[in-house]
């Protein structure tokens, strides 16, 4: 009985794990509404609109769930995932981690500064360098849920930055963003908003 038992325990984690992989032609199935705005591969025209192309998969999962709970408000998102489940959510996931990112051009007047706050930060003000939690290529690290920052939109990348300051955003874990995006000024977040866009 007892050997039993455990099997089906084991059978049963098994499948719950199963069912939380996410599967990438399934996601390519359900993205027909994302596509209106973030393009059907995930690489947005659009520079309001993210890049989802490329994306750290658990990052990715982490925003769609926090989207439909209402964790992070998005007027644009609502109401838009109220009918998904959780598997859903993880193909989607998946498909647009699957693509590769098209990555655009920094401004020239302000990659240097970009550069060296990117990759050195801020001593003076306690602002980290970016390639801490995001890598040095911006591709992120999944196994933490940081996200992919390589070849945003600087619009975006900037919007957010700039809630985050305000607090408007707020579902970063352990206020990581909010504390860093506090300490940084407009021209520091203008400029590595712009080399972001660029790096690769």
């Amino acid at each position: 009985m007892k050997k039993v038992l455990v099997g089906m325990l084991v059978a049963v984690s098994a499948t719950s794990v199963a069912m939380a992989q996410g599967n990438a032609d399934a996601g390519k199935e359900l993205v027909t509404t994302c596509a209106a705005c973030h393009a059907a591969d995930g690489n947005s025209l659009a520079p309001t609109f993210p890049k989802l192309a490329g994306q750290q998969e658990k990052y990715l999962l982490k925003q769609l769930n926090d989207i439909k709970s209402g964790t992070r408000p998005i007027a644009q998102m609502a109401g838009q995932l109220d009918n998904l489940t959780d598997q859903n959510l993880a193909d989607i996931a998946a498909y647009f981690a699957s693509n590769a990112v098209v990555v655009g051009q920094a401004d020239a007047a302000l990659v240097e500064a970009g550069k060296a706050l990117y990759r050195s930060g801020n001593p003076k003000t306690g602002v980290p360098a970016c390639t801490a939690c995001h890598g040095p290529s911006g591709k992120g690290l999944d196994s933490a849920a940081f996200p992919s920052l390589s070849g945003q939109h600087a619009d975006y990348t900037k919007s957010q930055l700039k809630m985050f300051q305000k607090g408007e955003r707020a579902n970063d874990p352990a206020n990581i963003m909010r504390d860093i995006a506090f300490k940084m000024n407009d021209n520091e977040i203008e400029a590595v908003s712009s080399y972001i866009q660029g790096l690769y």
